[in-house]
């Protein structure tokens, strides 16, 4: 759960810190607009694009101060995800005509004896892994088990099916496009909530949705509600782990045991949590009455920001960089 950054602030004196919300939330806008528009093709200028957009976000990481290492622990919490959304588009990604195979094909057969191998290589796996320090590293050894176990053993021994695994450049090419498409809109994400304060957010989020006023939509509610979520989010995480390293003193066990177990342990988490959070949520409430918050009252701000030439660069660079794509998608 530490691995988690939306909401975690880190206060440092760089340019991306100093920029005004609004144009930052634009600015997040027309980015991942930007990669979401490259489609996931093949072709070097494609590619060329997605690796000139990568490039740009660890440039923000370097000049925004904030540590790399910050940024990298969001992703281990889709680490998983990735791997197996990576592993099943290489294999079951349908390839053009104009495909190389990278490596050639492997027979795999499925039999009985491989069958009863791969279920003792699981279980080996999940009575083991709570041993083993590097688990997404240990998670990819007993994938290539499984795979291994398939090739080698005789298909004389129970077959149940034979297929075979071919890796193309194109799949390959496309899994990693996939991949490193959702690690920058990670990345970009991660950048926001890391520079930005709650109530910088709540005061661009007001703003950019300033207009939505005119239909009599509770603007400022809605950008109070976002930026109180994102404000509680690891401020309940961090209650959850005292509350689970509470209970692992006395003996509790979230990753072992049995289901029903699990299940009970579960159980004996949430409810002190949600506790907690209603607690949390009453002393929140009380203290914005005795500040004289009124629900849909207007209201004044501490800080009034005025647009400076970084603001204006930064909107001008983004929606620039959009723009580019879009006209090259339309003339490729």
């Amino acid at each position: 759960m530490n691995n988690i950054v939306i909401g975690q602030y880190v206060p440092r004196d760089s340019w991306l810190h100093r920029l005004d919300p609004r144009y930052k939330l634009l600015a997040l806008v027309f980015m991942l607009a930007s990669l979401f528009v490259i489609p996931i093709r093949t072709e070097w200028p494609y590619l060329v694009t997605l690796g000139s957009l990568t490039l740009i976000n660890l440039l923000l990481i370097a000049t925004s101060k904030v540590p790399i290492m910050k940024v990298i622990s969001g992703f281990r919490p889709v680490m998983f995800l990735l791997t197996f959304t990576f592993i099943i588009q290489i294999f079951y990604y349908q390839v053009g005509p104009n495909a190389k195979l990278v490596v050639p094909e492997i027979p795999l057969h499925f039999t009985w004896a491989s069958l009863g191998a791969m279920i003792l290589i699981l279980a080996f796996y999940l009575l083991t892994k709570k041993y083993i320090k590097f688990k997404f590293i240990y998670f990819l050894i007993m994938v290539f088990g499984l795979f291994a176990v398939q090739h080698y053993m005789p298909e004389s021994w129970g077959l149940i099916a034979n297929y075979k695994a071919e890796l193309y450049d194109e799949a390959l090419i496309r899994s990693g496009f996939l991949v490193l498409r959702i690690l920058n809109v990670i990345i970009l994400t991660s950048l926001l909530t890391l520079t930005t304060m709650t109530t910088d957010l709540n005061y661009g989020i007001e703003s950019l949705l300033k207009p939505l006023k005119l239909i009599r939509f509770p603007v400022d509610t809605l950008a109070m509600m976002l930026s109180l979520t994102l404000r509680y989010i690891p401020t309940l995480l961090e209650e959850t782990n005292k509350i689970m390293k509470a209970q692992a003193s006395r003996g509790v066990d979230f990753k072992e045991g049995k289901l029903k177990d699990k299940i009970m342990q579960m159980v004996s988490l949430l409810v002190p949590v949600f506790i907690i959070s209603f607690k949390r949520a009453e002393d929140l409430s009380n203290a914005m009455e005795a500040r004289g918050y009124v629900i849909g009252a207007k209201r004044t701000k501490i800080d009034e920001y005025k647009t400076k030439t970084p603001d204006i660069i930064s909107l001008i660079v983004t929606s620039l960089i959009l723009v580019l794509i879009i006209v090259g998608r339309i003339i490729l």
